[in-house]
């Protein structure tokens, strides 16, 4: 047999089902991420008999404990894989009692330590040569490739150095450029004999200098660890889209990654970037223009890394409202017609939608006008796009309408507030500390945390009813000149905002959960994500106040299968997880937790059973991360 058929890397189920075969061998359940899966023992009826099946703590591995991960384990014939704290240990244990099976420690020293996505990440990929021969693959907290024997988790020696590729060597950047704030929390995906990696940065709101490093996605062998193709995020002189960045500012601008996972449609052999803002996230006076590929959902050609459609969802990015979570790949009919789609979920509370083959958009996107910046030396773009459909799934702008007012007290405290700076509507623009008109910055929501984040959605394959958790958070957009600390004409100031006595500024819902129909673009219904948090309903202004319930400020971490939609209330929300009915919303189970569920929940089958396995932990100091499994009781 040829070496290239049999060293090819191949994937189980289409893109866009959901995952196959009762396992999960995607972080996201397929490599469409759709977080569906078509199992269905638990229901409706017995959700609320769950029970704990096995707890495995992952809260002290690596110098200091770890108290909120985010990983979702793989699951892919009876074992799961998952990375563990602070150094990203991979460990893999049985899907059915938890056994530790295996654990790769890889220590990078300094390099590790100074990362700046020094967390346990967001779990690994999985590829598997179709003979039981399994290669699991983990990006280090320094950004480096490893892969793992599936079954002993030592690494390939024939993978780059001894089963180490440096990902910083790849990204056509000069080796006295300083790449030390290069990483990744997300695992890349696998694709035939390539695994696909996206860069990620920290500290964009305050960069010490316009000079950075683009992020650059790469393709890398999955035998040898070899760069097989780079697609220029930033383009390089000649290429498409270097002339929206004027007076060569592609040249030293750096950012625009992908720090979200990338999404991949098999069949088509597509894979869909969501891009990120690029240098600085609030200020674009070193950077004029739209700023191609800058907070773009681009699709390329995965066996290539050819550009073959993109559409920019901010031009001239300003907000930091960069794509923020893994592109959702799904098939829909519309007005009558199967349309093969890809859904972007953004900050600023939007779903666009488009045909993913062609990228024309499902229903028009118009350019509106927005407010201009009155920042020296920016120049914001006069419109951006708005969908017609869907509707924004949580609020958009601020207004004093918007202002908290559960009592007249509170509402006037609020607005004595807010009247210390601008308000308007979405896409106002990051303003002075020290503005003429006397304000100190401009309040942004969403904010630069959303709207969706991270945790993204979930969509029922069947129905094409898509579902998103939101929080409803402020962000300070104030500029401030540092000249000893950033070469940056303008950084943020790095203030936040509060309401009053300790409240939220503005109205409830804090957090909420959407359904929305896909076919039709229609919202179906929205909930509060869980009741009203303690700090609010035992607060002393609150005093016999009867409050409708508010939701968490926390993003609701969410799984679908065929019979139940299932939501970890989040970090910074209260430890319950639920069952939820799929076409109303209701709740129909509620199990309390050890503590609140921080990363996204995953299901599979197992000798029989149906598991849900979920990270939690109180991201504080009380509670270390440890994974939960869940199961129905055994019948006796």
């Amino acid at each position: 047999m040829p070496a290239a058929i049999l060293l090819m890397m191949a994937t189980d189920g289409l893109a866009q089902h959901g995952a196959a075969d009762g396992q999960w061998r995607h972080s996201n359940g397929d490599a469409g991420a759709t977080r569906y899966s078509k199992l269905d023992q638990i229901t409706p009826e017995n959700a609320g008999s769950l029970q704990v099946a096995w707890r495995w703590d992952g809260g002290n591995y690596g110098p200091t404990p770890e108290f909120k991960s985010e990983t979702t384990p793989l699951m892919v014939d009876g074992v799961l894989y998952f990375t563990v704290g602070f150094r990203r240990d991979v460990v893999a244990i049985d899907a059915g009692t938890a056994e530790t099976l295996w654990m790769h420690r890889f220590d990078e020293g300094e390099r590790g330590s100074t990362a700046p996505r020094r967390n346990s990440g967001r779990g690994v990929s999985y590829g598997s040569d179709g003979r039981g021969n399994g290669r699991v693959f983990v990006v280090t907290p320094g950004f480096q490739l490893i892969a793992l024997d599936a079954k002993t988790g030592r690494p390939f020696p024939d993978f780059g150095s001894d089963g180490v590729v440096d990902l910083k060597r790849g990204v056509d950047q000069p080796v006295d450029v300083d790449v030390r704030n290069l990483g990744s929390s997300s695992p890349g995906v696998v694709f035939e004999d390539l695994v696909i990696v996206g860069p990620a940065f920290a500290g964009a709101g305050r960069p010490r200098s316009k000079i950075g490093v683009p992020g650059h996605v790469t393709a890398w062998d999955t035998k040898t660890g070899e760069r097989r193709w780079i697609f220029h995020t930033v383009p390089k002189p000649g290429e498409y889209g270097y002339d929206t960045w004027e007076n060569d500012s592609a040249e030293y601008t750096g950012h625009a990654g992908v720090w979200a996972p990338i999404a991949l449609d098999e069949e088509l052999g597509y894979v869909y970037l969501p891009v990120e803002v690029a240098t600085s996230d609030y200020y674009g006076g070193h950077r004029l223009g739209d700023n191609l590929f800058s907070s773009s959902l681009v699709c390329l050609n995965a066996r290539t890394g050819e550009r073959v459609w993109h559409y920019q969802i901010v031009h001239h990015d300003i907000y930091e409202y960069d794509n923020p979570s893994v592109p959702i790949l799904m098939d829909v009919t519309v007005d009558g017609q199967r349309v093969p789609a890809v859904v972007q979920l953004t900050k600023q509370a939007f779903a666009f939608a488009f045909n993913r083959i062609t990228g024309e958009p499902l229903w028009p996107i118009q350019e509106q006008s927005v407010p201009p910046s009155d920042v020296p030396g920016e120049r914001a773009s006069a419109t951006q796009p708005f969908p017609t459909k869907p509707a924004g799934f949580d609020q958009q702008g601020a207004t004093e309408h918007d202002l908290i007012d559960f009592t007249p007290e509170l509402r006037e405290q609020a607005a004595e507030i807010a009247r210390r700076y601008r308000l308007g509507p979405l896409y106002s623009p990051p303003s002075l500390v020290d503005a003429e008109d006397g304000t100190k910055g401009t309040i942004q929501i969403p904010g630069t945390g959303g709207g969706a984040l991270w945790e993204g959605g979930a969509v029922d394959v069947e129905t094409g009813i898509l579902y998103v958790g939101t929080a409803t958070g402020p962000t300070m957009l104030a500029l401030t000149q540092d000249p000893a600390y950033s070469d940056i004409d303008y950084i943020s100031a790095g203030i936040t905002v509060s309401g009053p006595q300790g409240l939220p500024l503005f109205k409830p819902p804090f957090g909420r959960i959407t359904a929305i129909d896909m076919n039709t673009g229609d919202h179906l219904w929205m909930k509060p994500n869980g009741g009203t948090p303690p700090a609010i309903r035992n607060h002393p202004a609150l005093s016999g106040i009867e409050l409708e319930p508010t939701g968490s400020p926390a993003r609701a971490l969410l799984l679908v299968t065929k019979t139940l939609l299932f939501a970890g209330e989040g970090w910074r929300g209260e430890p319950y997880f639920r069952a939820y009915d799929k076409l109303t919303g209701e709740i129909v189970a509620e199990l309390e937790m050890p503590a609140q569920a921080t990363g996204l929940p995953m299901t599979y089958m197992h000798e029989g059973k149906q598991h849900i396995v979920v990270a939690v932990g109180d991201g504080r100091s009380e509670h270390p991360a440890e994974l939960i499994a869940l199961t129905l009781p055994t019948e006796e």
